[in-house]
C-alpha cells in the first residue's frame, strides 16, 4: 500500500542561538556532508524513542526523501517523521531499505568494521559454476580493491513481485539467480562482482541486512518495529 507524501512545514526559521551558529535543532544524528549522507550517533537512544522502519523499496525509486526532479522518492511511500535510511540502495534495485532515528543503529549497519551481513538476491544473464562462484567467494580485484569474501549459492527463481518494467532477456542464454551475502557497502558492488566473472546482474533485490528482511512486507510497503 502506499502512504501518502509528509507534508513541508510553513513555520518560519529560528535565529541562531549562541553556541549553535547553524541554528540546528539538536538530534541524535551528526550530519557530515559528502555527496551520501552518513550519520554518527552522539548519544544512545532510549527504546522508547527509538523508530526502525523497514521499507520494500520498488524498482525505480530513489533511497532519500527529497529529488530536484520527478523522480519517485521515500516520500511517495513513507510519512514518518525524523527517520534516515540506513545505509544505501540504488535507484535500479529493490527490496530491503531500513530507515531508523536511531544514530548507533544507523552506524552498526552501515559502517564496515561492524560486518553486518546483507543478503542480495541476484538474476544474473548466463548460468555461472562453481568455479566461477568459487572466485566470489574468495574475493576478486575491483577498481576499488580486493573484496571481502562473499557467501554465495544457485538459488531457486524467489516468489517475487513482476518488476515494471520487466528485466530484457534474451531468448538465447538462460538467466540465473544468485544467493549472494556480503559484509561490505560499496557502490553497487553486488552488480560489479557478478559482472566481474562475466555474468552481469539483470536484476537485483536485496532480501536481508542483518536480522531483518522483506519476509511478509509486500513491494512498495513497509513495517514499523
Amino acid at each position: 500500500m502506499n502512504h501518502s507524501p509528509a507534508k513541508k512545514s510553513n513555520k518560519p526559521s529560528h535565529a541562531s542561538k549562541p553556541g549553535n551558529k547553524k541554528g540546528k535543532k539538536p538530534t541524535h544524528f551528526n550530519v557530515k556532508k559528502a555527496a551520501h549522507k552518513t550519520y554518527a550517533a552522539k548519544k544512545p537512544l532510549p527504546k522508547a524513542m527509538q523508530k526502525v522502519v523497514l521499507f520494500n523499496k520498488p524498482f525505480d525509486v530513489l533511497s532519500q526523501f527529497t529529488d530536484e526532479g520527478e523522480r519517485m522518492t521515500l516520500k511517495d511511500f513513507i510519512n514518518i517523521p525524523d527517520i534516515y535510511a540506513a545505509g544505501r540502495l540504488d535507484r535500479d534495485s529493490e527490496g530491503l531499505l531500513l530507515l531508523t532515528n536511531d544514530g548507533i543503529l544507523q552506524a552498526k549497519i552501515t559502517q564496515p568494521g561492524e560486518k553486518t551481513d546483507k543478503t542480495y538476491w541476484a538474476q544474473v544473464e548466463g548460468a555461472p559454476t562453481e568455479a566461477d562462484l568459487e572466485k566470489l567467494r574468495k574475493g576478486v580485484e575491483l577498481k576499488d580493491g580486493l573484496t571481502l569474501p562473499a557467501k554465495v549459492k544457485v538459488m531457486d527463481k524467489p516468489k517475487v513481485w513482476d518488476r515494471y518494467p520487466p528485466i530484457r532477456e534474451r531468448a538465447n542464454i538462460p538467466t540465473t539467480w544468485l544467493a549472494i551475502t556480503i559484509n561490505e557497502g560499496r557502490n553497487r558492488q553486488v552488480r560489479r562482482m557478478t559482472a566481474h566473472i562475466g555474468f552481469p546482474t539483470l536484476r537485483l533485490i536485496r532480501y536481508s541486512i542483518g536480522e531483518w528482511s522483506i519476509d511478509g512486507i509486500d513491494n512498495g510497503s513497509y513495517k514499523e518495529l
